[in-house]
């Protein structure tokens, strides 16, 4: 009785927590080492993401913030993004000195292109009763790709994962004035301005797609498999869960199952893509299995068997050796016809006459359309002996500080 009960409420508790809603803000800066001559490739970036949806934009080259969502544009007054470009400037300048100080630290060249990241933002979800909770906070650097420094929330601490990155946090836990304003924007300051978006653009918000499914296989690169596709695109918000099922049995990494994660689309909805490698015989029954929150239930798409581009390679294979056969058969046939060219005379190349005439042994000169006038002279060359054909095979606190 009392497991039940547990199990009761544990399911209830649940049912609960998926009913709240999660909201996210976060402002990615990304700032390269030199230009890149590449279109759509800045030296500076600074973007506002809300819910993975881009609600602000600036770049080194336009040089201004500019709202990317029509309720941004219509709620926010002329100031906000007039003092926004004067704080996005500013960050362009931190980042140029900084991009450089850490490709000195890391021993790196200007050679190659770097890359320092910053990224902060909170997270929040709103209750059933309509109050805001805050669930977590982000503040994080990034060089290359690769994690440099982050926040820890829990203990306003941060967190240095590379050696290169020790004196900074010494630096940094040393000024707790700082970590304290850092503490107090991811828990505050942020939330009150992602309260303040939501309200601006509830309806915006309110909006989602359901994914649409498909199962396909294209032929792998391994003789005699296939690789079978499971992808999911079209739906927002970006939160969805995808498994490859054999046999109604979900298949994971250990099987060989690649993803590259949750991409974005160009009409801010997003794409996933599943596979795996399988033998080109293979019996069993494979599905796509997705879960996404307009779903009322999960979406199973059975993969038919068939391999897209399988029967096509083979194709190509079957032609190329036909077109070989044909080139052999023609060159049989222009050497035999050479051959009894030759053997029906000295000169089968010419029908002059004995006489030396053109005309089979006669004077007279062969006239246009049989009249007189100008003779109409037959040029006739001999033909080349046959050449041997060949087959061709088919804010933030400055690292500058740190030094």
């Amino acid at each position: 009785m009392y497991k039940l009960s547990f199990l009761f409420f544990v399911a209830m508790g649940y049912i609960v927590q998926n009913q709240c809603e999660r909201y996210s803000l976060n402002y990615i800066y990304t700032a390269l080492s030199k230009p890149v001559e590449l279109p759509g490739i800045h030296e500076f970036t600074a973007m506002g993401l809300m819910n993975d949806r881009q609600i602000d934009y600036y770049d080194s080259d336009v040089k201004q913030k500019i709202p990317k969502q029509g309720w941004m544009k219509e709620k926010l007054p002329p100031d906000y993004w007039e003092k926004g470009t004067q704080s996005r400037k500013s960050k362009e300048q931190w980042f140029k000195v900084n991009v450089n100080i850490l490709m000195e630290r890391m021993r790196h060249n200007n050679t190659d292109v770097h890359i320092l990241q910053w990224k902060h933002g909170c997270e929040i979800d709103e209750q059933n009763n309509g109050t805001m909770r805050f669930i977590k906070g982000t503040d994080q650097y990034s060089y290359d790709g690769d994690d440099f420094l982050s926040f820890d929330d829990a203990t306003s601490q941060w967190v240095a994962p590379v050696d290169q990155a020790q004196l900074t946090k010494r630096k940094w836990d040393g000024v707790q004035i700082l970590n304290q304003y850092t503490k107090g924007y991811l828990e505050k300051e942020c939330v009150d301005w992602l309260s303040k978006f939501m309200s601006y653009g509830e309806q915006e918000l309110k909006k989602a797609s359901p994914p649409k499914v498909y199962a396909f296989a294209k032929k792998a690169r391994t003789e005699g498999h296939v690789r079978l596709t499971c992808m999911a695109t079209g739906f927002y918000p970006k939160d969805v869960e995808m498994q490859i099922r054999k046999n109604g049995v979900p298949l994971t990494k250990d099987d060989g199952v690649h993803s590259e994660g949750v991409l974005p689309n160009n009409d801010e909805t997003y794409q996933i893509r599943k596979s795996v490698q399988i033998p080109e015989a293979d019996t069993n029954d494979y599905e796509c299995h997705v879960d996404h929150r307009t779903l009322t239930e999960p979406q199973v798409v059975k993969w038919d068997g068939k391999c897209c581009d399988c029967s096509s390679s083979k194709g190509v294979i079957i032609g190329s050796i036909v077109g070989v056969v044909v080139v052999v058969l023609l060159i049989i046939l222009i050497v035999v016809l050479w051959k009894r060219l030759r053997d029906n005379g000295s000169r089968p190349w010419s029908p002059v006459s004995q006489n030396g005439n053109i005309n089979g042994g006669t004077n007279t000169p062969v006239y246009a359309n049989g009249g007189t006038g100008t003779p109409v002279v037959l040029l006739l060359t001999r033909p080349r002996q046959a050449q041997e054909v060949q087959a061709i095979p088919l804010r933030a606190q400055a690292v500058e500080a740190t030094q």
